[in-house]
């Protein structure tokens, strides 16, 4: 078993295409509570790891150095759409910390935003890397690095300082020791993590229930969740499948997406029904997702299973969900729908 069928693309009543991935749903403790393909797939986070990189800033003591808000700690979070309040927010951490955006190694991208983009052009504006996705994570990897004493300009090296704090925090949270963690460069040049996604699901489990952490770390989580489902604006942006499902549930779940169809859910404990444990989720979309037609729909379609949505609130992300498929004439021709249920242990 491996990656299975979980969504369908039909052409009347012909099933055209079809997407395959994996799920994994599991508590603090580490134990699988539902899956669907192997949950022991390993893949990597991408984007999906930011809350854990972020994570020993908090822990550090780094973040209540520099007074950092909710809101930039949610920004240090985020894979941001590179709007003005994005960038002012990240701006607003470089103030802080000393360091600006030439520090920054995150290379360069136009902004998610579209009319942000499109405003820099007709503006005859070249993109800098404090519009990059990524350029909150590295802003907050340059504050640990300067509250550590550490160099600023090889922040990115897999040796320095910052990196090895932040993967050993991460193999901590996922239950593993640090061998297990695979690594490989991001798209932004730091380094990510492949584990397996029981792994994956057991972190954002533990990031929602910190009880069996230690003190500090289990502030730090409180304070990273905090910071990200109050500010679900500063995780994404204006229409993004992570800000609008943790508007939508008023921040009672957390969700973080990574690049190639990876995304990363914590629901906490009672939201399952009276007395259930909190729960993390790994989903891995097999072929990347790249036509984004695929990963908000299994996503949905694992809450819906679970649980972990009311009706109005299923009804409010409907746009994310199953839907009809149109041609340029606006005639429906097919639909986008899941084909999988969760396995559940007996």
């Amino acid at each position: 078993m491996s990656y299975q069928p979980v969504v369908e693309l039909t052409r009347g009543e012909i099933v055209e295409s079809i997407h395959y991935g994996a799920v994994a749903v599991a508590d603090a403790s580490g134990k699988l509570h539902a899956w669907w393909g192997d949950p022991q797939i390993v893949t990597y986070l991408r984007s999906s790891a930011k809350p854990f990189q972020g994570l020993p800033l908090v822990e550090s003591g780094a973040a209540a150095h520099y007074d950092l808000s909710p809101k930039q700690i949610a920004v240090i979070c985020s894979s941001h759409s590179g709007t003005d309040e994005h960038v002012q927010t990240v701006a607003s951490i470089q103030s802080k910390v000393g360091v600006t955006e030439d520090d920054l190694l995150c290379g360069v991208h136009l902004p998610f935003h579209q009319q942000t983009a499109q405003r820099l052009k007709e503006e005859g504006r070249e993109p800098t890397p404090i519009f990059h996705n990524c350029s909150g994570k590295h802003t907050g990897m340059l504050a640990l690095a300067r509250f550590l004493g550490a160099s600023l300009s090889d922040y990115i090296d897999p040796h320095h300082p910052v990196q090895r704090l932040i993967l050993e925090t991460f193999a901590e949270m996922c239950g593993l020791d640090l061998g297990e963690v695979v690594l490989g460069t991001d798209g932004c040049s730091v380094p990510n993590f492949a584990v397996p996604l029981q792994a994956a699901a057991t972190a954002y489990a533990r990031l929602m229930d910190s009880s069996g952490l230690s003190a500090d770390r289990a502030e730090a989580c409180r304070k990273v969740v905090a910071a990200m489902t109050s500010n679900p604006y500063m995780v994404a942006g204006p229409d993004r499948f992570d800000t609008r499902l943790m508007e939508v549930t008023g921040g009672r779940l957390l969700t973080k997406g990574g690049a190639e169809a990876y995304q990363g859910i914590g629901i906490p404990a009672g939201a399952l029904g009276s007395g259930s444990s909190a729960v993390g989720v790994a989903i891995k979309i097999a072929d990347g997702d790249r036509g984004q037609r695929a990963r908000a729909v299994v996503a949905l379609a694992v809450l819906e299973d679970l649980g972990a949505l009311q009706r109005e609130e299923q009804e409010a992300l409907a746009e994310f969900g199953p839907r009809a498929l149109t041609n340029y004439s606006g005639l429906t021709v097919g639909q986008v729908r899941t084909c999988f249920h969760l396995e559940r242990v007996n």
